[in-house]
């Protein structure tokens, strides 16, 4: 019995590390949620959408035996420097501490470049790009003091290759790449290491709306002729998360099966 409940707490990856997710009401940021939760950490999770964040937290705060006080749900606009600092101040509050940023939240407003609107230019870099940026100046200065800490940026092989009607969201996905390779050089002297995955087509709400003869198209260009789960780009921020990446700073780890070779 002892020796169960010891093998149990070794694999546990999170254990006493506080994370913060943003975007994590839905999709690939929900799923970290509730793996980072079943490795032992607690999670605080940011969203605007606020049903998302409160049937998010009903939900995954009773996975496994995870007890809510665990989870702490913020209704935040990334965009909206004001918002991040107050979610940022909330956890540290409760929980004492940040470990580990999740930078997950997005959007797409898609158009050709020739229809795109001004506004939809704007606010995609400013979700997909400023957003991000806030997150990192609402933590640095916390995870600085500390010595440690471990970002991590969700990108995607948009911004690695671009995209067909995603001028800006590419654009946006490109820039959060070069912010975590210049951010790892700035920041790993300090014990923070800095990282992003780059997801390829995934299940997601973003995807629920395509039709099913687009997502056909998209799978058979892909080696592994099929698109992603949230759980494959979870992991992959687990291990970027976690001890197991502790040398492992600026990378780009790609989630694609293999769309991008």
């Amino acid at each position: 019995m002892n020796e169960s409940r010891e093998e149990e707490e070794f694999e546990m990856r999170l254990e006493n590390k506080v994370a913060v997710i943003t975007g994590g009401g839905s999709g690939i940021g929900k799923e970290t949620a509730r793996l980072f939760l079943n490795e032992g950490a607690k999670v605080a999770i940011f969203d605007i959408f606020t049903g998302d964040v409160e049937n998010a937290c009903r939900e995954i705060g009773f996975c496994k035996d995870t007890e809510v006080k665990n989870t702490l749900c913020v209704r935040a606009d990334i965009s909206k420097r004001d918002e991040v600092r107050n979610a940022v101040d909330a956890t540290l509050q409760r929980f004492g501490k940040i470990d580990i940023l999740i930078n997950n939240a997005g959007i797409v407003r898609d158009a050709l470049v020739q229809n795109m609107t001004e506004e939809q230019w704007n606010e995609v870099i400013r979700v997909d790009l400023t957003g991000p940026f806030n997150c990192v100046q609402a933590v640095v200065d916390h995870m600085m003091q500390r010595g440690s800490g471990s970002i991590i940026n969700v990108s995607s092989v948009s911004g690695v290759y671009g995209n067909i009607g995603q001028v800006n969201y590419s654009a946006a996905k490109a820039g959060l790449i070069g912010v975590t390779k210049t951010l790892s050089k700035e920041l790993g002297k300090k014990g923070i290491r800095v990282n992003a995955v780059a997801p390829g087509f995934i299940k997601t709400p973003m995807t629920a709306s395509v039709p099913q003869k687009v997502l056909d198209l998209m799978a058979e260009k892909i080696p592994l002729r099929t698109l992603g789960d949230p759980i494959d780009v979870a992991c992959a921020i687990l291990y970027l998360a976690s001890d197991e990446a502790k040398y492992v700073n600026g990378c780009i780890l790609l989630v694609d099966g293999g769309l991008v070779v």
